[in-house]
C-alpha cells in the first residue's frame, strides 16, 4: 500500500513538473513558447504543416514544425510535447518532438512522429521535457541583460506533503486528493520548517 502511494506521488510530481514547464495553448498559425526550469523562455516553436483534418478514423500521423532555441544556453539535446487542442479546448492529440543541437538563435525543423491527431485543432502548445546544455553552459550562469529586466519570479518554496501522518517532501502548491482501493486519501501540503 504504501508503494503504490509513493508511486503515485511520484507519478503526480512528475506530471506537476511538465505542466509547470509548458506553454499557453495559442493558435496553430502563432508561435508557442516553453520556459526552461527557471521559467525563462527556451524555446520556441511553429507549424510548418497547415492542413490539420484528422477524425477517429483517419488520424493525423505526423506534423512538421520549427523550433527555435531564444534562450542564451547552447542545447545539446531538445525534446519536448506538441499538444493540439479542439475549438472546445479539449486535447485531441499530441507527439513527441526532437532536436538533437540546437545553438543560440538557431532553428531546426523537426516532425512529431507517433503523432495522433483526431480533430481538425483550434489551439496547440508546446511543453519541453528535456533541455540539455553543454557543460560549459551548465557551469556558468547566464550573463544579465542590459534591457528592461523582467521582475524576478520567487524561487520555489519547499513543501511537505502529509499522509496520514508521514511526512514526504515536495515543491507543490497545490493540495492533493488520491483515491486508492475504495478510500480516498488527502495528502496535505504545508510550509516545511
Amino acid at each position: 500500500m504504501k508503494r503504490i502511494l509513493l508511486a503515485s506521488i511520484f507519478i503526480l510530481v512528475c506530471a506537476l513538473s511538465a505542466l509547470s514547464q509548458q506553454s499557453e495553448s495559442r493558435a496553430l498559425t502563432e508561435v508557442v513558447t516553453a520556459p526552461d526550469a527557471g521559467g525563462s523562455s527556451a524555446i520556441e516553436a511553429r507549424l510548418l504543416t497547415t492542413v490539420l483534418n484528422g477524425s477517429d478514423d483517419s488520424p493525423v500521423t505526423n506534423v512538421k514544425l520549427v523550433i527555435r532555441n531564444v534562450s542564451p544556453n547552447f542545447y545539446t539535446y531538445v525534446t519536448g510535447w506538441a499538444t493540439f487542442y479542439d475549438s472546445a479546448g479539449v486535447r485531441c492529440g499530441e507527439g513527441l518532438f526532437k532536436v538533437d543541437a540546437l545553438a543560440v538563435n538557431e532553428s531546426a525543423a523537426s516532425d512529431t512522429p507517433g503523432l495522433r491527431l483526431r480533430c481538425s485543432p483550434a489551439s496547440w502548445r508546446i511543453a519541453a521535457t528535456n533541455l540539455l546544455t553543454r557543460a560549459a553552459d551548465a557551469a556558468k550562469a547566464p550573463e544579465p541583460e542590459t534591457t528592461v529586466a523582467e521582475p524576478e519570479r520567487p524561487a520555489p518554496q519547499n513543501f511537505i506533503i502529509n499522509v496520514d501522518g508521514q511526512d514526504f517532501p515536495i515543491q507543490v502548491n497545490n493540495p492533493i486528493v488520491l483515491r486508492l482501493g475504495t478510500r480516498n486519501r488527502t495528502i496535505v501540503l504545508r510550509s516545511a520548517p
